[in-house]
């Protein structure tokens, strides 16, 4: 470029035009014109495209945690400092490089490993503040700092979902317990309720029972005029002794009943049922005194 007469700067970018080692003026986008015959050459050239740079820092944590922590920075060079980014700096990029890790190195060590992913921002914003300070100086401007992954050793990312994995089972195990809870209580009083349902059926059969029998008495009674009551209860009795006898047969759950059923004996059954029903009669108004 020192022998040439004439350089073509590119769109978006600038070159700094030197004569004899020393600056001399500013080549802007489009023909420009260089007198080598005066000393002048092209010394170099700026982008004025907004640059990133991927800075990968290694550091440790409050608890010990050794992190990998990848941080972005979006930077340009300021217009109106030209001279200072290409004169003051060699290599901008490591000088950028350098203040991420100073700064990434004195914020997250005062953090827990679960601080720092929870303030990113926080690091981004500090990163940004001090690069700021410092790259103005040198004729560059930073727009932008992200912090974009933050990664724990293998073994230690390993532990995290494990300790993820078994929160997660113990609060799966205590919902299970709180719903087979509900399901044993809901049971329970299903239950009592289904028993309580079948009692009331059964005393209203019993008082359906007794107020059938008590009509076939009457009726019978004043129909049939040889017959007294007693007689007609003995019928009555022996009747259901012998439907209750067929519906023992004739239930599929029940097991052998041994009973004295002969010719004979049919009387003693009637004695004992009527005797039943007498020593019942009797002991229901004394019950109803007692309450």
């Amino acid at each position: 470029m020192g022998n040439t007469c004439c350089t073509c700067v590119d769109q978006s970018s600038v070159e700094v035009i030197e004569q004899f080692g020393k600056f001399s003026r500013i080549a802007y986008p489009g023909f420009n014109t260089v007198w080598c015959c005066i000393g002048e050459r092209v010394a170099g050239g700026l982008s004025l495209r907004i640059q990133q740079l991927d800075v990968r820092c290694e550091t440790k944590t409050k608890d010990n945690v050794f992190v990998d922590v990848v941080v972005s920075v979006q930077y340009q060079v300021i217009r109106e400092s030209l001279y200072d980014a290409f004169y003051k700096l060699t290599d901008s990029r490591s000088q950028i490089t350098s203040y991420v890790f100073d700064e990434v190195r004195a914020t997250v060590p005062r953090m827990p490993l679960d601080d720092v992913f929870t303030s990113k921002e926080d690091i981004a914003r500090n990163v940004k503040e001090e690069l700021q300070k410092s790259m103005t100086a040198f004729g560059f401007q930073v727009l932008n700092v992200l912090v974009t992954d933050i990664e724990p050793a293998a073994k230690v990312k390993a532990a995290m979902n494990e300790i993820n994995a078994a929160q997660r089972l113990r609060l799966a195990a205590y919902e299970q317990s709180e719903a087979d809870k509900v399901r044993i209580v809901k049971a329970a009083e299903a239950d009592a309720e289904a028993k309580f349902l079948a009692g009331q059926g059964i005393a209203r059969q019993r008082q359906a029972i007794i107020a059938g029998l008590r009509e076939s008495v009457q009726t019978f009674a004043t129909e049939v005029t040889d017959v007294n009551s007693r007689d007609v209860m003995e019928l009555l009795l022996i009747t259901q002794y012998f439907d209750t006898l067929k519906d023992i047969g004739l239930s599929g759950k029940s097991s052998t009943v041994f009973m004295n059923h002969s010719p004979g004996t049919l009387g003693d059954v009637s004695n004992q049922i009527r005797s039943g029903f007498m020593q019942a009669m009797a002991a229901a108004p004394g019950q109803a005194m007692h309450r």
